[in-house]
């Protein structure tokens, strides 16, 4: 298990105004480097949130992001440390692990976009935050390859931010994701993820907050515990079990490969993790990212998300789960989302979840 260091945090802020955070492992760690970027322009997003009352769901009008980085090459990467020459988003020359708020946000909490209450035109300001996290100053690494330190670090960083995001009047849910991968659609190949704060519950996350009140109220017990419980009890599609988390396929699985890593604890969300928890979870996390990279003969793609509790509704029937997905079904072959999933929105599945977690386990080639 992992020697327990508590991560410190540095506050700064860089040329333009955004916020910057150092997570770092060392107590005494000196963060002082400046941002030398002259002609930043301040950030000029019109996010907007617009409402489809048919199918009752949102969608995010961000016009300003076309113009976003895409695809630089590894030494206009600006997301490694900053040298003699080459000014980045970081000013230090090295980091554990470092946030910022993004320059092109899908949500900004400047969004000017006036509130629209009229039929059939309903929508309203996409009044969030968006921040990008760096999970190690080596562009060519991966998470899979961190130390279990510092996936401690990342842990500890995604609940210090849930915490902060959470205190925004504006933001109702949390959402720590990574995608990895060209073929997932990322243009960024630097180690690093995002943490979205969004102006309202997300409908997945909704229906599943709907979902576990139902269940409370029918059967008096967590939808999350009961689900963990019979996984375990039928075992075929179990991955992997430490102390306080499991790993396992969903018997509805969707994707290819999919995964769902759960506190044996009833627990609402990454700061409510206790230190055991979080040691724990840094070891089983990595081992789960590690069996999906021995899959095919290359790393695989995948999502990687973290479903935590609504900031202000539904918390106490929520229990803390991380989601992880490869759009691979194959070496070399992907799972495009065809006509019934992009359409409507009903998966076919080309691999049964109990091959799935074979595969994961390393029970089948």
């Amino acid at each position: 298990m992992t020697t327990r260091i508590r991560t410190t945090r540095t506050d700064t802020t860089l040329a333009d105004g955004r916020a910057l955070y150092y997570f770092d492992e060392r107590s005494d760690a000196v963060r002082d480097a400046v941002d030398r970027r002259t002609g930043l322009d301040p950030i000029s997003a019109s996010s907007q949130v617009r409402w489809d009352p048919l199918f009752r769901d949102y969608t995010v009008i961000a016009s300003h992001r076309q113009g976003r980085t895409y695809k630089p090459p590894a030494d206009l990467c600006p997301l490694c440390p900053s040298r003699d020459g080459k000014l980045t988003e970081i000013p230090a020359d090295q980091y554990d692990v470092a946030v910022f708020e993004n320059r092109f946000p899908s949500f900004t909490e400047a969004s000017t976009m006036p509130l629209v209450e009229e039929f059939a035109f309903q929508s309203g300001p996409g009044n969030g935050r968006c921040e990008v996290v760096c999970f190690s100053s080596d562009h060519d690494s991966s998470f899979a390859a961190l130390t279990p330190l510092r996936a401690r670090t990342v842990i500890d960083t995604w609940a210090d931010r849930t915490a902060e995001l959470s205190r925004i009047d504006s933001i109702d849910y949390v959402f720590c994701f990574e995608n990895r991968g060209e073929e997932i659609g990322v243009t960024l190949s630097h180690p690093h993820g995002q943490i979205y704060g969004y102006p309202f519950v997300p409908p997945r996350f909704f229906k599943a907050a709907q979902a576990a009140s139902r269940y409370r109220e029918r059967r008096g017990r967590c939808l999350q515990c009961a689900l963990l419980e019979s996984e375990l009890a039928a075992g075929e599609r179990i991955v992997a079990e430490s102390e306080h988390w499991v790993c396992y396929v969903p018997f509805a699985a969707r994707w290819p490969f999919e995964v769902r890593i759960v506190p044996r604890r009833h627990s609402p969300d990454l700061p409510d993790l206790s230190d055991p928890e979080r040691d724990d979870l840094a070891e089983l996390y990595l081992d789960s990212l590690r069996r999906f990279d021995k899959l095919f003969d290359s790393p695989a793609p995948y999502v990687a998300s973290w479903q935590q509790a609504p900031v202000r509704q539904d918390r106490d029937v929520w229990h803390l789960a991380a989601e992880i997905f490869t759009i691979r079904r194959a070496p070399r072959k992907l799972k495009y989302l065809a006509g019934s999933e992009s359409a409507a929105a009903i998966w076919i599945n080309d691999v049964t979840p109990e091959q799935a977690a074979a595969r994961l386990r390393g029970d089948q080639p």
